[in-house]
């Protein structure tokens, strides 16, 4: 009876050392079949930032908005430094209070037409901005799809999100030309 339990408590400790060694060889071979060549990683940000839609387009773009920040910032100015002289004018008795409420109702709708006027132009340059980011963003889709189109990886990751990598992986130049080949061709299609 002690030879057979003997014999199953040896057979038991080889089968559990067996499945230990089995356990690291099949994380061994399951790291060999992901291999470097498998993964890329792309500087997301930095291929859009240095793109020729983003250089002629988005600078366009940017330029536009700020132009029109601007411009909403000094009627804002203007409105309120009338009201303040009008304020003023009427404080001081130089204008009577009939005429200074006509003034004022006529600043007040010249306010709410500007606001109106900026809310327009604030929602169209919006949807500049957006149709913009959506058009970045199918280039983008569509170089790296070009780039992988022999599905040599088959995992391709923003770099935004890494800690650490090796550079060997960075396919960045690649579909930085691919999304400017693209977007020629898009250029050339609109002609």
């Amino acid at each position: 009876m002690k030879k057979i339990l003997f014999t199953a408590i040896v057979a038991l400790m080889a089968m559990s050392s067996c499945k230990d060694n089995a356990a690291p060889a099949a994380e061994e071979a399951q790291a060999q079949s992901l291999g470097s060549s498998d993964v890329a990683y792309v500087h997301v940000e930095a291929v859009l930032a240095q793109s020729e839609l983003f250089l002629t387009e988005g600078e366009a773009l940017k330029k536009k908005t700020e132009k029109a920040q601007q411009s909403w910032a000094q009627k804002e100015q203007n409105l309120q430094y009338e009201a303040a002289k009008l304020q003023e004018k009427y404080q001081k008795g130089l204008i009577t209070t009939s005429d200074a409420q006509a003034q004022q109702q006529k600043l007040e709708q010249r306010a709410v037409s500007y606001q109106q006027n900026s809310q327009k132009e604030a929602q169209a340059l919006d949807e500049e901005n957006f149709v913009f980011t959506n058009r970045a963003q199918d280039l983008l889709q569509r170089a790296v799809r070009d780039v992988n189109a022999d599905k040599r990886y088959k995992l391709i990751i923003n770099a935004s999100a890494l800690i650490d990598a090796d550079t060997t992986l960075n396919i960045s130049e690649a579909v930085l030309a691919k999304v400017n080949e693209l977007y020629r061709a898009e250029k050339q299609e609109a002609k």
